[in-house]
């Protein structure tokens, strides 16, 4: 420990009494001698006096803090100092002792020596454990990413696949099913997309993961013998990743099926996805002005669409709804808001 102070006898007393009492002791005549030795590294404590001629205890603490490391510091005032010693601890000062004459003096001194080391000691401990903490959750982090990236682009692959195989599909039904199939894929590789490029690994923006997702619907679905309008309107909403991959698979489904039955007889028409906050949770909407559903009719096509819509239906724990709508269908889904995993 490094002990400052201009009274030379005080600063034999304080080195013998605090060596008695287990510490190492230097001493420095005045700031400046002090600054200079702390600077050259090695001391675990500091003690100043306030009253020094050339450079008070006081200046020396500020020089003290701006070091890039200080050590802990106990200012040293006399009786009336009070005020000065409240502002030494604002400063930065770990503790203050008043001086007196006798032995009380040294064990007190020794006293705040000891907490203000410990305290030091914690306070480095619990600095040390937050930047390990970082950098392992930066390096999860950075995993996780990683995880994602390599997901997308597998499906991506996938994606390719499945494209060059309905390419080469005579059959009309087989190139349907491929088609839709490709759909479902890109629905949950745009979420492993935007995890991998985005800051917030545990949430997804709901409404902008839609918004790319009906731009590929839009690219397609939309034929020149069956022209169609997509159209989105959603609140901004987050969800986990998990929540938005169930999401866009329903909205895929509901979509692609509107797309394949609803408008046979009129060649074309217009189906609008809603997104809106609903108290907890938000509802989502799916509703054309096609040709109406019949949910007593056999299945116009697979009826694997609707198999799917329901299945993810069940796991968001909710229900889908055939809302009565003039003209066309409307289905509905109340969801409670996720939380990030």
């Amino acid at each position: 420990m490094l002990y400052v102070d201009d009274d030379a006898g005080l600063r034999r007393l304080v080195e013998r009494a605090l060596e008695r009492r287990g510490f190492s002791v230097t001493t420095a005549a005045g700031a400046d001698e002090g600054m200079a030795l702390l600077k050259e590294g090695g001391f675990h404590l500091v003690a100043v006096d306030n009253h020094m001629p050339e450079k008070s205890g006081r200046e020396m603490l500020d020089e003290i803090m701006a070091l890039p490391d200080p050590p802990p510091v106990v200012f040293v005032t006399g009786n009336d100092d009070t005020s000065m010693a409240v502002d030494a601890i604002h400063a930065g000062a770990s503790d203050f002792v008043v001086k007196t004459v006798g032995e009380s003096f040294f064990d007190l001194l020794a006293s705040r020596f000891r907490q203000a080391f410990l305290r030091d000691q914690l306070e480095r401990e619990k600095r040390q454990a937050e930047s390990d903490l970082r950098i392992a959750n930066e390096r999860l982090e950075m995993l996780v990413r990683e995880v994602h990236h390599r997901v997308s682009n597998s499906l991506q692959m996938v994606l390719s696949f499945v494209a060059m195989q309905a390419g080469q599909t005579q059959d009309a039904g087989a190139r349907d099913a491929l088609e839709a199939t490709q759909n479902r894929i890109q629905a949950i590789s745009k979420v492993h997309h935007r995890l991998y490029t985005r800051e917030d690994l545990s949430t997804i923006d709901l409404d902008d993961y839609l918004g790319t997702l009906v731009e590929e619907l839009r690219m397609s679905l939309d034929k020149a013998d069956r022209p169609l309008t997509i159209e989105l309107q959603a609140d901004h909403i987050e969800v986990n990743p998990d929540q938005a991959v169930s999401v866009g698979v329903v909205v895929n489904e509901l979509v692609s099926n509107a797309a394949k039955y609803a408008f046979a007889d009129s060649g074309g028409g217009r189906i609008l996805i809603e997104l809106r906050e609903a108290g907890d949770g938000y509802t989502l909407s799916v509703s054309d002005d096609g040709s109406g559903f019949d949910a007593t009719a056999p299945a116009t096509g697979s009826g694997m669409g609707m198999r799917i819509v329901n299945a993810v239906t069940r796991s968001l724990d909710s229900q889908l709804e055939n809302i009565a709508a003039p003209r066309g269908t409307s289905f509905r889904m109340a969801i409670r808001r996720s939380r990030a995993a």
